[in-house]
């Protein structure tokens, strides 16, 4: 899959404080990519970099293929976290202006801006001043404003700031939506569990250096201790690199040696005629890889 975004030992400093430190990583065409990290980390630095608005100390950034330039930038969308709507503008003539910027025509920017307020549900403020919404309708308003040039890779800092959970659905719909186009999105956000639900691949970023990196599925297996939950019917029989049992309401956790399979566990059981009524590998959550990446603490596996 081609690479949409590349940096390759990508290092940044302001004086004596180092931002970047030899960071290397991609994003995939048609993917939505995590990058996350605590407050300080480096992540800001990082994606402005990608776009342009600031330049590196040293390392090389790749987009679309190419080294930065104009016609690249103007194929991507970027909405940062610091917001900025003209308060005195009206709704619709926010979003045409946003529109204009990105090269639609007057007719097209006016066609498409209408039809975004449909999809955010506020085509009945459009006649209104920015000045007069709440910080919901006008995060809807700048995610809306990031999106309607349909921008092959777009950039989006801390998104779910400020929504409530209808909103926070239709955005996550908004970026399942471009995926499926074959668009391409980074997410960045503090939020674990929208990681979770929507990010193909992902990085922390850490003290300025790239400290977990790859697809989510694979990350949160290599963090993750050998657990999985089971409800049988019965006795449990004696299974392959069983350390230890606990119990989670009705069902079993059966906690493994490192290197044993859960799928040789379910072999196990159903080699032993057991009636299987619930079967699942357990996995680390993003929010506990998050904290030890951060702590400088080593994945369970790698303990062991």
């Amino acid at each position: 899959m081609n690479a949409v975004l590349a940096y390759e030992d990508v290092r940044k400093s302001y004086g004596t404080t180092v931002a970047l430190s030899g960071v290397s990583l991609d994003v995939r065409e048609g993917e939505i990519f995590g990058l996350l990290g605590p407050n300080g980390a480096g992540k800001t630095t990082l994606i402005r970099i990608g776009l342009d608005i600031l330049r590196p100390d040293s390392g090389r950034v790749l987009l679309f293929g190419h080294p930065l330039q104009r016609d690249g930038l103007d194929r991507v969308s970027y909405l940062p976290e610091e917001r900025g709507l003209y308060r005195k503008v009206k709704v619709l003539d926010t979003l045409e202006y946003f529109a204009r910027l990105k090269g639609l025509t007057k007719k097209d920017a006016r066609a498409r801006s209408e039809a975004w307020l449909e999809k955010v549900g506020l085509a009945h403020v459009a006649k209104r001043n920015v000045e007069t919404l709440s910080k919901g309708m006008s995060q809807k308003i700048q995610i809306a404003s990031a999106l309607l040039s349909d921008p092959e890779l777009c950039v989006l800092d801390e998104p779910f700031s400020g929504l409530d959970p209808v909103a926070v659905d239709l955005v996550k719909q908004l970026l399942r939506e471009r995926r499926a186009a074959g668009r391409t999105t980074i997410l960045s956000t503090h939020q674990m569990s929208q990681v979770e639900a929507l990010c193909d691949r992902l990085a922390v970023i850490h003290a300025g250096q790239r400290v977990v990196y790859g697809a989510l599925r694979d990350v949160r297996r290599a963090h993750s201790t050998p657990v999985v939950r089971v409800r049988i019917e019965g006795e449990l029989p004696e299974l392959p690199g069983l350390l230890r049992v606990t119990e989670d309401r009705d069902l079993l956790e059966l906690h493994l040696a490192p290197g044993t399979s859960p799928s040789d566990v379910l072999e196990a059981l159903v080699a032993a005629k057991v009636r299987v009524h619930h079967f699942e590998e357990v996995l680390a959550t993003m929010e506990e890889i998050f904290l030890r990446a951060v702590r400088g603490e080593s994945a369970p596996m790698e303990a062991a």
